[in-house]
Formats: C-alpha cells, sequence, structure tokens
C-alpha cells in the first residue's frame, strides 16, 4: 500500500496534503514527494495529513527526515492533523516541527484562510490524487 500525494504553493506557503497510509512501502515515495517539495517553492511547509489513515514508525522517520531536508534548504515543515492513533516524537536532532490541529489552524497561524485561492497559485499531484471539488 502506497500514497497519493498533492503539493500546492501559495503565496510564501507550501502545502504537501498526503493521503493513504505512510507506511514503511510508502516512504520511498514520500521522499520523492519532499524532494519535489524542496524544487519547488519557498518557506514554510504544512504536511496536510488530513486523508492519512495512519503512519508506521518508518512513516514517522520519514516525516523527521522531511523536517531536515527542508531546513538544509532553509526552509521548515509544520503538521496538520496528525492522525489520531499515534504522536510524532522527532529525535533530538531534528529541527522543531509545530503541529496544527487541521489544515485551516495551520494556515489561520500564516494568516491564509482555508479555500481562499491565492493568486499565482500552482499545484502537483500524484495520478492517483482526486481530481475536481473534494468535500472536506
Amino acid at each position: 500500500m502506497t500514497i497519493d500525494w498533492r503539493y500546492t504553493v501559495e503565496d510564501n506557503l507550501g502545502i504537501l496534503s498526503v493521503a493513504g497510509y505512510l507506511g514503511p512501502e510508502a516512504v520511498r515515495r514520500f521522499g520523492g514527494a519532499v524532494g519535489w517539495v524542496v524544487a519547488r517553492g519557498t518557506g514554510p511547509v504544512v504536511v496536510d495529513l488530513t486523508e492519512l489513515r495512519s503512519w508506521s514508525a518508518e512513516g514517522q522517520l520519514a516525516i523527521t527526515e522531511a523536517a531536515r531536508r527542508l531546513a538544509d534548504a532553509g526552509r521548515s515543515l509544520e503538521l496538520a492533523a496528525i492522525p489520531a492513533d499515534g504522536s510524532l516524537v522527532p529525535s533530538g536532532d531534528c529541527p522543531p516541527i509545530p503541529v496544527h490541529a487541521d489544515l485551516a489552524a495551520a494556515l489561520a497561524a500564516h494568516g491564509t484562510k482555508d479555500g481562499e485561492e491565492a493568486e499565482g497559485r500552482q499545484e502537483w499531484r500524484t495520478t492517483g490524487w482526486p481530481t475536481g471539488d473534494q468535500a472536506e
């Protein structure tokens, strides 16, 4: 089982939405998504886990590795809507990872409203990511 992802750049904020199960089989694909994020956009990145069913210990390690990669690129990582079945416990050498209750709270922390279309918005996604309007 793998994940699907969508990366949206709005103003100076990136949103990486992840759906599925972030387990050992999906870690490589998640790392590829993070590479895509590092190469595009600037500023902080919110990893939206609203559609993530669950994550394994390997998946959590992939999140902390993503925080390191983004920090090396001069960017920060934040989480929105972590799975209810566990909390993220980064290692001591990991950059701080702010956690928001949901995507709306993360966007509000950056002065952006949920559902607000930003000028110059760009979006990339895996082929498995649903297109069109979704009921949230």
